[in-house]
């Protein structure tokens, strides 16, 4: 009897044990996801966050972190070593001092969106065209800085051609990207500003005034490319194929912006 009961008590314990151990092994199948880091322009984060949205639920093995600012601020961050996988930049010439650096996979870029310059205002202004920037009525125009900002390159470069910039320099705000410039405008901290018809998409507080005639600046492109610097450069790549598709073209098209990426 003895006997019997040590065997039957030996077989309890190994039945026991082996509940445990079963329960403290990991799951060998859990795989962490890959993450991305995207540096993008400012004026790209409303459809840039329905992208990645879109994207993972498509690929869960995959995971997007973004980082918005003005193309010139991600440039110099790019530049001194700022960790990026892709880079979607609102101007070329960012692009082009990266790509001379070879600081991006030159074979991977590529034309990716196109955009407007539109004349903004607050949603009870009077303001009719550019020649009413001139009038004493409007003491702030909100633009972004152009050193840094396509956009307010683009913007500079529509007043200098429509011969009023001298007339109105004086007014100028600058931002650190476009978005900030559509900010003043809403909250009627500057009566006037110039950004991407896409910055303007859902805004109740400012209103769309006239489209800059697309032959007063640089054609608006924006250009995409892997960082050569990424670790992750297969998972962007798929990325940046995913953002020349047919689903990623709507929901830009969606906010605003061209596509015109092949």
């Amino acid at each position: 009897m003895r006997k019997v009961a040590a065997l039957c008590l030996l077989f309890i314990m190994a039945v026991l044990l082996g509940g445990c151990a079963e329960k403290t092994i990991p799951n060998q199948n859990t795989v962490a996801p890959v993450e991305i880091t995207v540096f993008a322009a400012a004026s790209l984060q409303d459809a840039a966050q329905e992208l990645k949205t879109a994207y993972e639920d498509q690929h869960k093995e995959v995971k997007i972190t973004y980082h918005f600012a003005g193309s010139g601020t991600l440039q110099k961050q790019i530049e001194q070593g700022a960790p990026a996988d892709l880079f979607v930049s609102a101007g070329k010439s960012q692009m082009d001092a990266l790509e001379k650096q070879n600081l991006i996979v030159k074979d991977s870029r590529l034309d990716l969106l196109g955009n407007k310059l539109v004349l903004i205002a607050p949603a009870d202004s009077a303001l009719k065209d550019f020649n009413g920037l001139l009038e004493s009525t409007v003491k702030k125009i909100a633009v972004g800085e152009p050193e840094t900002v396509p956009a307010g390159k683009y913007a500079r470069e529509t007043l200098t051609s429509l011969k009023i910039w001298d007339k109105v320099e004086s007014k100028i705000v600058y931002t650190k990207d476009v978005r900030t410039v559509l900010t003043y405008v809403e909250n009627g901290d500057a009566e006037a500003g110039l950004v991407y018809r896409s910055d303007l998409t859902g805004s109740d507080k400012a209103k769309l005034i006239l489209e800059a005639p697309q032959d007063t600046h640089q054609p608006i492109v924006y250009p995409a490319a892997l960082v050569t610097a990424s670790q992750q450069q297969q998972a962007a790549k798929d990325f940046l194929l995913y953002l020349q598709s047919t689903e990623s073209s709507q929901i830009f098209n969606k906010y605003g912006f061209d596509s015109i990426s092949k």
